[in-house]
């Protein structure tokens, strides 16, 4: 069996609109988050503060090591942030692509995406899955979603005051949905169809909204990360007045951007280098206040973004 492992460049512009970016050292190892941002505010009832577990890009198989993936570790390191996120109450668990990497067989594909599965049900009966281009390249949307229980590969719901939206670009430019060996990552798209569902979503929601998918919406559509009508994406989050974050995956090793208001994080991917100390994983914390902080576990960086009236603009500082 040929492994084949996908490489996107790395990026490391950031687009700075209204915002003033502020660079503070490494990754957090620990979490250290109380009474939301207290530095600055007092008297927040910490309660009240919507915690979701974040991961990336898992990868995990059963096969051996090609270059920097370390695909049986990465039920170990689930495990390990398990243990991080049981700490403090999580409402949510999110899984932003990649959860399994290509075995080249839909019934050992099938095995792995049961294994996987399983321990991320063990942090949250509350979990939502995106999909990411391997998940798909053997199996089916269909039948990935059958197997983690899922009904659809796009959709959205509220928690809390704010409105949450999956998508799914796992389409080529020619509007065909990856799955069984038809896909090429290096050509995603959302389509129209989702297109208009994501308007009509958008225009139907009073509340605050944060974006999750696994291919890159803040970069050019000529690079290899890039959702390929990613601007024509943008201008709809930008219309809408609602869109705040986007958190996304594929590109293994990260990046940010805030691009006219909205801002962009990518996650590390945690199936990159092997033992403890090379696992990636975080918690966004949402206050009442709507400051958001995303709090980084061993290699992923953490990120504050302290906004006024729901608008993140005003201080981005990574720890």
């Amino acid at each position: 069996m040929q492994n084949k492992v996908d490489i996107c460049p790395l990026n490391r512009r950031a687009f700075i609109g209204r915002g003033t970016l502020i660079l503070a050292g490494a990754a957090t190892a620990s979490l250290d988050f109380h009474n939301c941002f207290a530095d600055t505010i007092k008297n927040t009832n910490t309660e009240n503060v919507l915690r979701i577990a974040l991961v990336t890009d898992v990868h995990y198989a059963d096969k051996k090591t090609v270059g920097s993936r370390f695909y049986k570790e990465s039920i170990a390191k689930i495990q390990t942030a398990a243990k991080e996120f049981k700490k403090q109450p999580i409402d949510f668990i999110v899984e932003l692509g990649d959860l399994i990497d290509t075995a080249r067989n839909m019934e050992t594909d099938k095995k792995h995406l049961r294994l996987i599965d399983a321990e991320l049900k063990k942090i949250s009966a509350n979990r939502y899955y995106v999909l990411g281009n391997h998940c798909v390249e053997t199996l089916t949307k269909e039948e990935f979603l059958d197997v983690i229980g899922q009904q659809k590969s796009y959709f959205s719901f509220d928690q809390r005051g704010y409105h949450f939206v999956v998508l799914d670009a796992n389409f080529r430019q020619d509007g065909v949905a990856y799955g069984r060996n038809n896909a090429d990552w290096k050509d995603t798209k959302i389509p129209d169809a989702e297109i208009k569902w994501i308007k009509s979503d958008l225009s139907s929601t009073k509340l605050p909204t944060i974006i999750f998918l696994h291919q890159r919406l803040d970069i050019g559509n000529q690079e290899a990360c890039a959702v390929k009508n990613s601007d024509k994406i943008r201008q709809i989050f930008e219309e809408s007045g609602k869109v705040q974050l986007v958190l996304q995956g594929h590109h293994h090793s990260g990046g940010y951007s805030e691009i006219n208001g909205i801002f962009y994080v990518t996650l590390l991917a945690l199936i990159e280098g092997t033992g403890e100390k090379n696992n990636s994983f975080s918690t966004l914390e949402i206050c009442p206040n709507g400051n958001f902080r995303l709090t980084g576990f061993l290699r992923q960086k953490s990120r504050e973004i302290k906004t006024v009236a729901h608008q993140p603009h005003i201080v981005l500082k990574l720890f």
